[in-house]
């Protein structure tokens, strides 16, 4: 068993799955530290399964994990854990934006007795005003959801294996590693790292996408929208009543209540209430039914260890 496994998702990651192997490679080895990297080819369309083939051939203590196609992110996470046989299991980016660095100084932290050790963002780099405001909105719901503060966390950390193990025995299919990490407690530490520019490739995350996430992990964590509906309705009920104490004031005092306008006005907007609260409603039905099903959150078509095709070892904790 290695000391430490450096969980590593990939997707159409080409052009950085051989730099990635060789600096971490060159860096826990120069520390002293023993390790496996499993990288996790997330249904990658372009060649990240050939370089991790090639990467495997080269290094053996790389671990690859094939998808049968594209599952998303967060499935390549588990995945990875689920695979790691390391005391301790380091999750980042496959991309180096994350510094091979700080593997070290959390490494040291575990050492000295933490469970969980955190990456927290020095800043937010280059993203723009909008995406800084959406991004604080999302984690201040989250962080009142895991009643842990989530502001400038990121997929970037390191657990101790009964970490690992804990959070792999949690039932439900659609899960935000993230906050899950978080939720979870244990003894943690926080260590803070500059995020690196990429150095080859492109962002996999469009403005539409990293909403669809946002969303989706909202839901999957906290029934805050449905607070929201339930808020919602309330302030429609107040005004609802307002209307009707005004309507029979003016009925009794003899003057003609007129307003087509503002009905219709009143109409359209009770009636998008409705339909929005319908539609985060089923979209928590969604999720459930998702959940009922029991379907696996990935499903895995070949896995390597070094230069060796070990797929008959797959585990069973998709």
């Amino acid at each position: 068993m290695s000391r430490l496994s450096v969980v590593l998702p990939a997707y159409n990651e080409e052009l950085m799955v051989g730099k990635t192997c060789r600096v971490l490679h060159e860096v826990l080895a120069e520390a002293g530290i023993s390790y496996e990297l499993v990288l996790v080819d997330d249904g990658s369309k372009d060649h990240t399964w050939e370089e991790i083939l090639k990467a495997g051939g080269k290094d053996s203590n790389i671990l690859g994990v094939h998808f049968s196609r594209n599952f998303g992110k967060e499935a390549a996470v588990f995945a990875g854990m689920a695979q790691a046989t390391g005391e301790v299991v380091a999750v980042m980016d496959c991309d180096l934006q994350h510094p091979a660095e700080t593997l070290i100084e959390m490494y040291r932290k575990w050492e000295e007795g933490y469970e969980v050790i955190e990456g927290i963002k020095k800043s937010r780099g280059n993203e723009s005003f909008l995406h800084k405001k959406c991004a604080g909105f999302f984690y201040g719901i989250m962080s009142k959801a895991t009643k842990v503060d989530m502001q400038n966390t990121s997929d970037f950390k390191m657990m101790d294996r009964k970490v690992v193990n804990s959070i792999l025995s949690l039932p439900e299919r659609n899960m935000f590693f993230r906050a899950t990490s978080s939720w979870v407690g244990y003894k943690t530490a926080y260590v803070e790292f500059e995020v690196h520019e990429r150095e080859a490739g492109e962002s996999k995350w469009s403005a539409w996408s990293l909403i669809k996430y946002a969303f989706t992990n909202i839901v999957a964590f906290t029934t805050a929208p449905l607070q929201f509906v339930s808020f919602g309705g309330g302030i429609c009920f107040v005004c609802s009543l307002v209307m009707i104490i005004y309507s029979l004031i003016q009925y009794f005092r003899g003057h003609v209540i007129e307003g087509y306008t503002t009905t219709i006005l009143l109409l359209l907007l009770i009636g998008s209430a409705i339909m929005l609260s319908l539609g985060v409603i089923g979209y928590y039905l969604a999720k459930i039914y998702e959940e009922v099903k029991r379907r696996p959150r990935y499903i895995v078509s070949q896995i390597i260890h070094g230069n060796k095709d070990v797929t008959g070892s797959v585990r069973d904790d998709a």
